[in-house]
């Protein structure tokens, strides 16, 4: 059985994503190492993809299986697309280590 959602709470959320956009736009102008900075935007990230899936697609009222099913699939899919973009990212490092 579902239970009725307001508004109050999809704007609620809406301005929490908000907010978390303008700190991860907000990254660039502060004085954060490189580490911090990559830690910080991908909490962020890892914050508002799970608001986003759990309100807006309404996956919180699915059973876990099918939940589980689409994190697994998620993160596989992205695990082979950084394995797919470590080459360039090697090249790109070596050009700019020895310019021609």
């Amino acid at each position: 059985m579902e239970e009725t959602i307001s508004y109050r709470v999809y704007w609620m959320i809406w301005v929490v994503l908000l907010v978390l956009t303008l700190i991860m736009i907000g990254i660039e102008s502060l004085s954060l190492s490189t580490g911090m900075g990559i830690l910080v935007l991908s909490t962020a990230m890892m914050i508002k993809a799970t608001l986003i899936t759990g309100w807006f697609m309404h996956l919180k009222y699915e059973t876990r299986f099918i939940m589980l099913t689409l994190v697994l699939a998620t993160l596989l899919t992205a695990a082979f697309l950084v394995f797919l973009l470590i080459p360039d990212g090697i090249a790109a490092h070596r050009m700019m280590e020895y310019p021609r």
